[in-house]
């Protein structure tokens, strides 16, 4: 009944609408048309247009990132489906198919702010409420790079401590994975931790909330195991019963490869495995005084080779189960989505190497999100968060982490994992400090525009093609918008220190005071403890 009441709505548009719901569709893209939006791993190779060659298919697949059935035109077009899309762009043809379901395709408006603003109320209405206001306001803190596996109560409280006196604001800190006793045993090790509880005491004085690292993976042959399997709590391999002598189980659960091994994965399309998450997730915040938690896999992929699933649907259905485990959670992260816009969940980006050409995708990948809906965004860890390009400290480009930092700092949030005081000079540590300070400065004005957003839906940060679309910006892939009013202009560019930013009209006061009349092309010296930024003036 839901998508008949959006197809109706689709003919109330304004003259020149159309629309269509069908399993398949062909359009001709027109000239000087440019299509975001499906993937947002993907997000640097938009937008898309009629010289564009590309075929994803999204059922069982989210790129490692968020996911969204939808794309949108600066024509004003969208698409979107309730089931995983596959689309290819071929030709100056833009085709578009699903498995199960229907795809609702159409014109609202002309331009991509009013496609996106016609398919956010219609197909991902935002709920009035966004994550802990914390995640804004201030720099968040990850342990993974400094300490990787080994997760210990000495390590993090030094960590914590350490940012403390060198002067950077306390946030969120986020204790990544190996905290635990084993993947399903949700408790702190013994081995690691001699007192969790006083722990978690002392990083809350400093002026911390902490967030605890989780997967939905379980450690095979453990005694956890052996009670889910029992329970009918795990995915089960297609073959769904065995016949094994002392056997304690005849469920025979599937055994998925992830990054960490081969685990058994919790099936939580079953409440029973839902509310056996959420218990060990709720004891961990009475027992220890943990505030939330960062909610690591999920991605589709798991979901599909030849599992069963307590409630059959579609694999990516497996994703949006885990990320609804979060909504009980206001201090959360994903990395993987699916169809989860509109919904407070803090998203961020997939982990990027540490390399220039990984940095340079993090504005395009971030307003590709912004375009699914997806308000609440953090642009991965500040230098990137691949571990192993920081185990070699003579490796390490003290740029890059620095105009990292400066991309994160007017960012709707901002994640330090590597500490800046250990692997730079004390003179571009300053400077990292000072991306943070302004991220902190700005916190208010992200927070209101959270808070709009999930009235709203608008994106907090949006591409210039979004915040002015009658100006040809859509190709502009290195500067975006704060709100509607602050152009942020990054450099990315390693040696650079000076870059060239467009203004749209109107007046606008850069960073250093200056006032640049708008409607061309300027270039403004970067040095490289300068982020440029541009504030537009009233009338």
């Amino acid at each position: 009944m839901k998508r008949e009441i959006i197809i109706i709505l689709t003919f109330l548009l304004p003259l020149g609408v159309f629309a269509q719901s069908s399993k398949k569709i062909e359009l001709e893209i027109l000239n000087n048309e440019y299509w975001w939006t499906g993937l947002s791993s993907l997000g640097h190779e938009m937008p898309y247009d009629k010289n564009s060659e590309l075929t994803f298919d999204l059922w069982g697949d989210n790129g490692g990132n968020q996911a969204q059935p939808l794309l949108l035109s600066n024509k004003g077009r969208y698409i979107w489906s309730e089931s995983p899309i596959k689309y290819e762009f071929n030709k100056g043809l833009l085709t578009v198919e699903v498995r199960n379901g229907s795809i609702n395709s159409g014109t609202a408006g002309n331009n991509i702010r009013t496609a996106y603003k016609f398919a956010a109320e219609n197909f991902f209405p935002s709920n009035g409420k966004i994550p802990d206001p914390l995640m804004f306001t201030h720099p968040q803190y990850n342990t993974w790079i400094e300490l990787v596996y080994d997760q210990n109560e000495e390590a993090i409280l030094e960590y914590a401590q350490a940012i403390i006196d060198r002067g950077y604001p306390p946030g969120v800190l986020m204790i990544d994975d190996n905290w635990q006793e084993n993947y399903g045993v949700w408790e702190f090790s013994p081995r690691r931790f001699k007192n969790p509880k006083l722990m978690i005491e002392k990083l809350h004085a400093m002026g911390f909330k902490v967030m605890l690292w989780v997967c939905p993976f379980v450690s095979p042959d453990s005694e956890v195991f052996r009670h889910l399997a029992q329970e009918g709590l795990l995915i089960l391999d297609q073959q769904e019963t065995q016949d094994i002598l002392w056997s304690n189980t005849r469920n025979k659960a599937a055994i998925v490869r992830w990054w960490n091994g081969a685990s058994a994965c919790l099936d939580l399309s079953n409440p029973k495995a839902m509310n056996w998450f959420k218990e060990r997730l709720d004891h961990l915040m009475t027992e220890y005084g943990v505030d939330g938690f960062k909610f690591d896999a999920g991605d589709a992929e798991y979901y599909t080779k030849n599992v069963v699933t307590y409630e059959p649907g579609l694999p990516n259905s497996g994703t949006t189960y885990f990320a609804k485990l979060g909504l009980n959670y206001p201090l959360n992260e994903y990395r993987a989505s699916w169809k989860m816009a509109g919904l407070p969940l803090a998203q961020r980006l997939r982990d990027k190497d540490h390399k220039w050409e990984s940095l340079r995708k993090l504005i395009p990948d971030q307003m590709s999100q912004s375009l699914m809906g997806y308000a609440y965004t953090c642009p991965d860890m500040i230098g990137g968060g691949q571990f192993l390009s920081f185990q070699n400290a003579s490796t390490i480009d003290e740029e890059l982490v620095v105009r990292s930092a400066q991309v994160h700092a007017l960012m709707p949030m901002m994640q330090f994992s590597v500490a800046p005081w250990r692997v730079l000079s004390e003179e571009n540590n300053e400077i990292c400090l000072k991306a943070a300070n302004l991220h902190t400065k700005m916190g208010d004005y992200i927070l209101k525009l959270a808070k709009e957003a999930s009235i709203t839906g608008e994106p907090i940060v949006k591409p210039m093609a979004f915040a002015f679309p009658k100006n040809n910006y859509e190709e502009i892939k290195d500067q975006f918008v704060l709100g509607n009013d602050i152009i942020v202009a990054p450099v990315i560019d390693q040696g650079a220190r000076s870059r060239k930013v467009i203004l749209p009209k109107g007046k606008w006061r850069a960073d250093d005071g200056k006032v640049y009349k708008g409607g061309k092309t300027i270039e403004v010296s970067a040095a490289l403890d300068r982020l440029p930024y541009f504030t537009k003036l009233n009338p």
